[in-house]
């Protein structure tokens, strides 16, 4: 466990002493998250927060591009509407929390405390709709959740969380497809521009898709202990919701059709998946385009003359061209306190101004991602400070990128699976039967991630029962 002493970290778990004990260290360390009061619940600390609406600007920017709108909808569903599509209620009814009285009345119908908001859109969909004209409605929200989950961890499972949930309907199936597979492509775009994540993007098997989905696509980022996140889906329902729901239209034809729908999401175990994909023994490594701070300015001997007005001339600098500062200029804490506390937030690039640094009209800098230490003329401020910027943020997807890939092998027998799922991904030829996936599961503990959308063969025969394989998948041991 990280200890303190008047503010220091004076320990952090080492990652191969104790991965999951390094992991709740540094989240707790640096203030991202505490515990609630309520069981398996997180509180977002300030910059826990920061980091997630970091995530939402980058997000909501491409939502609004291809055509989304946001909205809102209730809470709390009516039991009747959770229970009109089969497959679905199934999938979600032991994570349901339920609300069964109000003030001093026992409810008659009980509400359900939202676990996901499918059937929510769909009756709203039933009545908004009616002709082709009014097709496609795109919609998306940015909202809580609540799941009843028997074990927790901050980010990456917990009974409340926030995310987005996007709901789209659509004339044709070939729309909604069109639809399900762009919005995969912006998730696989945050991840790798904006979070320096490496993902693997694929389908999912029918036995690991969404409850109610005719299929489901992923995004499988390998975490530092070689286990997979999965880091975010996109679902196409088809007709299934319409039908239970009775969502039609009036065609160009004047005939009625069913509408094809679409669902997709991320969530805060994002903010997980940057945690474990990047940080270490010194606490967080944010990528600078959704670090809350890019740059943190920490006077060196800040009492004398001119370094506070050095360091506001620094900032308002970076300020006007869109770079995130912080000047820490708190008059109790030194300067090795400082630094200690900027690594373990993780803020990409460190500036320090002294007096020698005034005197020299230099940049003294600290690279978070490398450890190094620099300095440039100050003349070259906002162009060095873009590049060391630009370059922290490739260096961190280089360095995941490398990792994922050095733990990555095609594997051709159990036994090659089996060793390969202890330290990372099994890419292997599987014969399509769920048979086969719940043995590979049973005796390796490893689940499929998803099937690549690159079928190219690596062998003929299924891994586990050496008949004729049908599809490529990667298997892991998974969070």
């Amino acid at each position: 466990m990280a200890k303190e002493n008047k503010g220091f970290v004076t320990h952090i778990t080492p990652r191969s002493e104790d991965f999951s004990q390094w992991y709740t260290d540094v989240i707790l360390q640096s203030k991202l998250v505490d515990y609630a009061p309520v069981r398996g619940c997180m509180v977002l600390r300030p910059y826990g927060y920061a980091i997630w609406e970091s995530i939402q600007r980058v997000l909501d920017k491409r939502f609004k591009e291809t055509g989304h709108e946001n909205v809102y909808m209730p809470l709390l569903i009516p039991e009747s509407l959770l229970l009109k599509e089969a497959e679905h209620v199934e999938g979600f009814a032991p994570e349901v929390a339920w609300v069964t009285q109000g003030g001093n009345d026992i409810l008659q119908e009980r509400l359900a405390v939202r676990p996901t908001s499918e059937t929510m859109f769909c009756t709203m969909y039933s009545k908004w709709v009616s002709s082709w004209r009014d097709l496609p409605m795109k919609y998306n929200q940015w909202c809580s959740v609540m799941r009843w989950e028997k074990s927790t961890r901050p980010f990456l499972r917990t009974s409340e969380f926030l995310w987005q949930e996007g709901h789209t309907i659509h004339a044709t199936l070939d729309e909604a497809q069109a639809e399900t597979l762009q919005m995969l492509e912006i998730y696989r775009e945050l991840a790798e521009e904006s979070l320096a994540i490496p993902v693997i993007v694929g389908e999912k098997t029918q036995k690991e898709k969404f409850a109610g989905a005719n299929s489901t696509y992923s995004i499988e980022a390998m975490m530092q202990d070689g286990k997979a996140l999965q880091a975010g889906t996109s679902h196409n329902f088809g007709t299934r919701f319409a039908e239970a729901f009775d969502i039609q239209y009036l065609s160009k034809d004047g005939k009625l059709e069913y509408v094809s729908e679409t669902s997709w999401g991320v969530s805060t175990r994002l903010i997980g998946a940057i945690i474990m994909t990047h940080g270490d023994e010194r606490g967080l490594r944010l990528p600078p385009v959704i670090a809350p701070i890019q740059v943190q300015i920490v006077p060196i001997a800040q009492h004398k003359e001119g370094v506070l007005e050095a360091c506001e001339e620094i900032a308002n600098k970076l300020k006007s061209v869109g770079i995130r500062v912080d000047i820490d200029d708190r008059d109790t804490l030194s300067a090795g306190f400082k630094f200690n506390d900027s690594e373990l937030k993780g803020i990409p690039l460190r500036i320090e101004v002294g007096p020698r640094d005034i005197e020299q009209d230099i940049i003294t800098y600290f690279r978070r991602d490398t450890l190094e230490k620099g300095s440039f003329s100050k003349s070259l401020l906002l162009n060095n400070v873009s590049v060391l910027l630009n370059q922290i943020q490739k260096e961190l997807y280089s360095q995941a990128l490398k990792f994922r890939d050095e733990r990555t092998a095609d594997v051709f027998n159990m036994e090659e699976l089996n060793n390969q799922v202890q330290i990372g991904f099994a890419r292997a030829m599987w014969c399509g039967d769920v048979e086969c996936e719940d043995k590979i599961k049973e005796e390796t503990g490893a689940t499929t991630r998803n099937m690549p959308f690159d079928q190219t063969p690596i062998g003929e025969t299924c891994v586990c029962c050496g008949k004729k394989a049908k599809k490529l998948i990667y298997f892991s041991k998974a969070y």
